[in-house]
């Protein structure tokens, strides 16, 4: 009984005939998904061997038991590259529903009339970026400006009502971003003030004006170099801090137990943060012009042979203390901005680690960008004002 049955139900099979007239691809069985990895690599020989050949091709479906929509799909991909070797195709031998189903896989996968394809735009395409990203620009700076008036609001109610300052918090950052950061700042603004000696002195000598250097020195360190790069040093250590930490309250929903205790986290988190840095960046900033002179007067010591009271009495005489107010008055206003964007990015973290990482990477480059902004327009207001 059971060899009758395996007689009657042949297995799913795929054979090219190549001596008949016309050639055929035979196919036997159940076409079925299950078997289609079978089938699939059958059917492909069988169209190879076919396609190499002239004439019609009958694709005989006479001994074909069912048909789902894998097999119609492989007898349709049998017939495309059979057609696209030249070869005139034909299928014959399938039922009712077979054949509706063959059509309904060939209406699905043969893409008729279809419009060609865009010619790329480059241009288009460029300024469609440009534009987006000014339109991202526009937004951020709108975002930015909203959280500075929350800011100046939670500064100006705060002066109002100090006791609600948190004072411990304000000392924790103000020894964390003052204190602590005396050394990078420190060895980086002395060997600014080295080079700047150096590469002033080299000028100079061809004009017998090595004594000028410390002119340069004095004026280009006290107005500009020393408060530019602290802020850019500070912006990248404790801007960078600000939004790591804030952020990782915001993954820890911390931000949001504050919010539901009553808690405001501008006034808790924010505030403190900003007038600690307020306080440290003047500070750093004087630091920083003692070690640029420091470094650049060694060097003009040294290299150029300009003794201790010659150096010290050239550099009363090529500055006054207005040039040294001139950059710290800078500071403050540098503090506020990078302590602003540090913190803002920070609570704008979404509820991933990654969107920690990728805030504080932009609240680097947004405070430094805005400091240098700011640096410009002192210049260019110093210069209206005289100074």
């Amino acid at each position: 009984m059971s060899t009758a049955g395996a007689a009657i139900v042949a297995e799913p099979s795929a054979a090219a005939r190549t001596d008949s007239s016309p050639a055929k691809l035979v196919g036997k069985g159940a076409w079925l998904v299950e078997n289609a990895a079978l089938l699939d690599l059958e059917v492909d020989q069988a169209t190879t061997a076919l396609a190499r050949g002239s004439g019609p091709v009958v694709l005989a479906m006479d001994a074909l038991t069912r048909l789902d929509t894998a097999g119609a799909w492989l007898l349709y991909r049998s017939r495309r590259r059979l057609e696209a070797a030249g070869r005139k195709v034909s299928v014959e031998g399938l039922d009712g529903a077979s054949t509706v189903l063959l059509e309904r896989v060939e209406s699905a996968c043969f893409k008729r009339d279809l419009p060609p394809p865009p010619k790329p735009q480059w241009l288009a395409d460029e300024l469609a970026k440009l534009g987006c990203a000014v339109l991202d620009a526009l937004d951020e700076i709108q975002q930015l400006l909203a959280f500075f008036g929350a800011l100046v609001t939670t500064l100006a109610s705060t002066i109002v009502r100090p006791w609600r300052l948190r004072f411990t918090s304000f000392s924790a950052h103000l020894l964390t971003t003052g204190l602590d950061a005396l050394p990078i700042v420190g060895l980086l603004s002395f060997l600014i003030g080295v080079v700047l000696a150096f590469q002033g002195a080299s000028q100079l000598r061809q004009f017998g004006a090595e004594i000028f250097t410390i002119n340069l020195l004095s004026i280009s360190i006290l107005r500009e170099i020393g408060v530019l790069m602290t802020a850019i040093i500070v912006a990248g250590r404790s801007g960078s801090a600000f939004t790591a930490q804030i952020g990782t309250m915001v993954v820890n929903e911390e931000v949001d137990a504050m919010r539901t205790l009553g808690l405001d986290p501008m006034e808790v988190l924010v505030l403190p943060r900003v007038l600690a840095l307020m306080v440290a960046l003047p500070l750093l900033a004087v630091f920083a012009d003692v070690m640029g002179l420091l470094g650049g007067g060694l060097l003009t010591i040294f290299i150029l042979d300009i003794p201790v009271p010659q150096f010290l009495s050239q550099l009363r005489a090529s500055t006054d203390g207005s040039q040294f107010w001139l950059g710290i008055i800078k500071a403050p206003v540098f503090a506020f901005v990078i302590a602003m964007v540090g913190c803002r990015n920070g609570l704008m973290v979404g509820g991933d680690a990654e969107s920690v990482g990728r805030l504080t990477t932009q609240a680097v480059v947004s405070g430094i960008f805005l400091v240098i902004i700011l640096d410009a327009a002192f210049s260019i207001a110093y210069n209206a004002l005289g100074y």
